[in-house]
């Protein structure tokens, strides 16, 4: 039986891994942050999530745009420059001889605060930043099986109130989903946007296939009020390029009840059926021919774009 996107089964290497803190490789147990970060005090940083294949971390230059843009927004300075961050990402997955099967985790914070308080102020360090590679895929049954969703009462947020573009570590409104859903018999929450209409996941961003049999269509929210996906983006442009109709719209729980096919995107498990939302089963209630198209067209895009690499 599925479970969440993220749900993996554990690698005892993992226990040995080397973890990356402001410029140095640490053992797991000694890769440790101050009780005075802002991360841990506010959850004030921002982070990405990186799938390796190859040795290599596929659309690198993607994620660190929304990571560098994301720190320019809440006026943090990451203190790396994009060449540094690159190498320290390489160095990690060096040192714990990763190749594949590899997800890595690479959080920003403000800093080392001097007194738990919001101001930032009165951060008296440079960023803190970290990251962690381990061996971690998912599980192979949610990727051919799917998963369910439940519709929660938690919105997505105004961009005047949390915007919904910045990858924060600030997650309650997400986690607050999750457990509605997962409390409710769900695998994870589908949320709407404070209109009503659909937005995303509380972990993944949500897709219907319409249209016909024949002439298939893909529909995602108009992206007002989910994260700009890396992997979102990437599935819509596979699918213009596939010629696949895509369409980025406003559309309704109704429409998402009477789709063909739904799925889920995300950095770690790539693309996801969708068997039942709100215990309507969707379309055959397994995983389709356009989910199971656009699986394999991922998978290659993946391997085109680190084909193309080469380690700092």
């Amino acid at each position: 039986m599925a479970r969440g996107t993220h749900d993996y089964d554990d690698d005892p290497r993992n226990a040995a891994i080397r973890i990356w803190v402001n410029g140095e490789l640490l053992p797991r147990e000694r890769a440790v942050v101050s009780v005075f970060d802002s991360g841990f005090v506010l959850g004030d940083g921002v982070w990405e999530g990186l799938r390796v294949r190859g040795g290599h971390p596929a659309f690198l230059e993607t994620h660190l745009d929304r990571l560098y843009e994301g720190a320019q927004a809440i006026l943090m300075d990451i203190g790396l420059t994009r060449a540094e961050l690159t190498s320290a990402i390489y160095d990690t997955l060096r040192a714990n001889d990763m190749v594949d099967g590899v997800h890595v985790r690479l959080m920003v914070t403000r800093g080392v605060k001097a007194t738990p308080y919001q101001d930032p102020r009165v951060t008296v360090g440079p960023a803190t930043v970290v990251i962690i590679a381990e061996h971690k895929e998912a599980i192979p049954d949610t990727v051919t099986h799917g998963i369910t969703l439940f519709t929660t009462h938690v919105r997505r947020a105004y961009p005047d109130t949390l915007d919904p573009k910045l990858n924060s570590h600030s997650k309650l409104n997400d986690i607050t989903a999750c457990i509605q859903a997962y409390t409710a018999g769900a695998d994870e929450a589908l949320m709407l946007d404070p209109h009503g209409f659909v937005a995303t996941c509380n972990s993944t961003h949500f897709f219907v296939v319409k249209g016909t049999p024949e002439e298939p269509e893909v529909w995602t929210s108009d992206g007002r009020f989910c994260l700009g996906g890396i992997t979102r983006g990437n599935v819509l442009a596979m699918c213009r390029a596939g010629g696949i109709t895509a369409r980025e719209t406003t559309f309704s729980l109704t429409d998402v009840y009477s789709a063909q096919e739904a799925f889920v995107t995300g950095t770690f498990a790539g693309v996801v059926p969708v068997r039942t939302v709100d215990g309507r089963t969707i379309g055959a209630g397994a995983r389709g021919p356009v989910v199971e198209r656009l699986q394999q067209m991922y998978v290659d895009l993946v391997d085109a774009d680190v084909a193309g690499r080469s380690a700092p």
